[in-house]
């Protein structure tokens, strides 16, 4: 059997066969993402991610390949969840846009398409780290082109993509020490792995294999979540293009008389200078999010093309901080949407658990989608929270650094003027929401919202899944930990015990206010016994305290 061309029809029934395929294996993907804490989420996010694009590619199926990439690109942009999802709808959005003309393609182009995804991809990365979902895509792509050179069968491509995307993901923990600490493969890596073998399936008219992994057994598997992995290397004199620039071009007849407007032009001048390049446009206006170094030349680029409008930049060195951070499937927790006047500002959070999201309205938010660790709402998700708050400019706080990524491509689609401030936890949210001034125009509530995350330290209470070492750390199933600001500091068998013990690293003579949020497993009396320790060591401190009901985390602190 040998296929020498591709239709529409065909890679449709590769996209169908491949998102089944990441389906059946999301619990394995989610176990190698379990790190201790049973937060897991990369195989989930994938899984619905795909399961978007493949049930936009299930509307349009057609002949034409070009259109079918099209609506794989739709699908996957808007379904997009945490970072493993964005980057996943990055990569097919780069391959469709590289088709989107062509009826059917052979196997050179399909080779080439798979390496145009994997440079969409890496443009949507801040820094791209080696050893995750990046790497294995560009290994896989890399292959293709050159076996594409010899053989002209995309049965054969395909089959030596599959191989060397296994290969790649098997090499993940030589460039990620994080991984090689707990034995594990890059676990987004894997999920694309799995996407492939469904693709090959197709082409080869069999059925899905079962799924195979090297090394621990599923219930064995650990490993920091995925996008962890890559902000934790990331220092930030490492940062290099620290301004973060967003702006619109109108465009103006008489300057396109001078300098015609071509989209692929433009974004390849424009990545000249910097990375993180979003370009939408289209016949009136062209949308353009960049990280650069100098933001100034960047604009006046923009300039020759008509006049600037939503000009807003960044000092992201300033901003940048340390990462931590559930459910069902996130629904959007407003009242249903009455009409109403449009006002000033919205703001949407992204919560866990009913008690904190009655909390952030309590304190200013206008919609909550309630979400989180397992189950990151969707880019449309978000698009839909910005919509029902109806307001002219909107601020988005997702509570969480895996949601960040989908909430900035959320803000990018959005026709409001939307901004995101990176709040990796919900005590970050709430010191940001309290930082609020609505008589203040956006750039300034930015700054100052922006600002209060670096004045607020997050605690957590969870449990272990299994048996590890994390930071030299010896971890045994079912013990609590305590994680001050994403790091695993304390342990132990009892969870008021680990929380007084978490409490003592982190209260200091500059610590003034300690706010306490009980989770759905965490007794009235394990808070009043936690309270009387406070009160009894720290009588400076002042202490307030919410029922959270969030999952997971028996306690969440936040220290002020």
């Amino acid at each position: 059997m040998s296929i020498k061309v591709l239709d529409g029809k065909r890679f449709a029934e590769m996209v169908i066969k491949g998102a089944n395929q990441l389906s059946n294996n999301a619990k394995l993907v989610d176990a190698l993402n379990v790190f201790p804490v049973p937060d897991g989420d990369t195989g989930t996010n994938m899984n619905l991610s795909m399961t978007s694009g493949a049930k936009e590619v299930k509307s349009n199926v057609q002949e034409h390949i070009g259109k079918v990439g099209s609506a794989l690109s739709k699908g996957l942009l808007m379904g997009a969840r945490g970072n493993s999802g964005v980057i996943l709808s990055q990569l097919f959005r780069g391959f469709s846009k590289a088709i989107e003309h062509k009826d059917q393609i052979n196997g050179i182009e399909f080779a080439n398409a798979l390496e145009a995804g994997v440079e969409t991809a890496y443009k949507a990365v801040m820094k791209p780290v080696e050893g995750t979902i990046l790497t294995v895509a560009k290994d896989a792509a890399k292959n293709a082109v050159l076996v594409s050179k010899k053989h002209d069968d995309i049965i054969v491509i395909m089959e030596e993509v599959l191989s060397e995307a296994k290969a790649s993901l098997n090499r993940t923990p030589d460039l990620l020490p994080v991984l090689k600490e707990v034995g594990v493969v890059d676990s987004g890596g894997q999920g694309l792995v799995f996407v492939y073998e469904g693709f090959l399936a197709e082409l080869k008219d069999e059925e899905l294999p079962q799924a195979s992994t090297s090394g621990p057994s599923l219930e064995e598997l650990v490993s920091a979540e995925h996008h962890k992995n890559v902000q934790s290397h990331i220092n930030t004199e490492d940062i290099e293009f620290g301004y973060c620039t967003e702006f619109m071009v109108k465009f103006e007849e008489a300057k396109l008389a001078e300098h015609p407007f071509n989209e692929e032009s433009f974004r390849q001048d424009l990545s000249n200078h910097g990375d993180s390049l979003l370009v939408i446009a289209d016949e009136q206006i062209v949308k353009v999010h960049i990280h650069s170094e100098q933001p100034g030349v960047v604009l006046s680029y923009g300039q020759k093309y008509g006049s600037l409008i939503n000009m807003k930049i960044e000092n992201m060195r300033e901003q940048h901080t340390n990462i931590v951070g559930e459910t069902k499937t996130p629904l959007y927790s407003e009242e249903p949407p009455k009409k109403k006047e449009q006002v000033e500002y919205g703001i949407v959070s992204v919560t866990m658990g009913s008690g904190i999201a009655e909390l952030f309205r309590s304190i200013g938010a206008n919609g909550v989608i309630e979400g989180g660790q397992t189950m990151n709402p969707s880019t449309e998700d978000i698009v839909k929270a910005i919509k029902e708050v109806n307001a002219k400019k909107v601020i988005l706080l997702p509570n969480n650094k895996n949601i960040i990524m989908a909430a900035e491509q959320a803000a990018e689609l959005a026709d409001e003027e939307v901004i995101v401030i990176p709040s990796k936890t919900v005590p970050q949210g709430m010191a940001a929401l309290l930082a609020f001034n609505p008589s203040a125009d956006l750039s300034t509530n930015e700054q100052l919202m922006k600002d209060a995350l670096q004045h607020v330290k997050t605690g957590q209470i969870t449990f272990a899944v299994r048996d590890t070492t994390i930071d030299g750390l010896e971890i045994e199933k079912d013990d609590f930990m305590g994680i001050a600001d994403g790091k695993i500091v304390v342990k132990s068998k009892e969870m008021v015990s680990t929380g007084k013990e978490l409490l003592d690293t982190m209260l200091d003579e500059d610590s003034e206010i300690l706010t306490v949020i009980k989770g759905e497993d965490a007794s009235d009396k394990d808070v009043q016994e936690i309270v009387e320790y406070i009160e009894s060591n720290y009588e400076d401190i002042e202490i307030e305290v919410h029922d959270g009901k969030q999952p997971l985390y028996s306690f969440i602190f936040s220290i002020e």
